[in-house]
């Protein structure tokens, strides 16, 4: 990660703090350098105050997984799954279900 392109992405946070590209795009920064924390502050914020930012529920899931906070990244994933079907984003949808799957254990292969 480049840290010009961090101090960017800050900057521009002070210009306009409520747009959800650049919390999105921070969150992906932070989670990138492992920095969890700050990761999951700016995923938050997305869904509490963009919860139509159907971006954010994918990683969000996949970072509690990687947590192993697994129930934490099934609510989440459900949830995305219910906000991409109401925004008609089916290539969302479908992403956010396989992830929902693969952590339920409901990926298996057919013999």
């Amino acid at each position: 990660m480049s840290s010009t392109r961090l101090s960017k992405l800050l900057s521009f946070l002070v210009d306009t703090p409520n747009d959800p590209f650049i919390l999105y795009a921070l969150a992906t920064e932070y989670n990138a350098i492992n920095d969890k924390e700050k990761a999951y502050s700016f995923y938050l914020e997305l869904t509490e105050k963009h919860p139509d930012y159907v971006g954010t529920y994918y990683h969000l899931g996949k970072l509690y997984e990687k947590d192993s906070q697994k129930e934490k990244a099934i609510e989440v994933f459900t949830k995305g799954m219910e906000v991409a079907r109401n925004k008609r984003d089916m290539h969302a949808f479908s992403e956010l279900q396989g992830a929902f799957n693969s952590a339920s254990g409901l990926d298996y292969e057919d013999d």
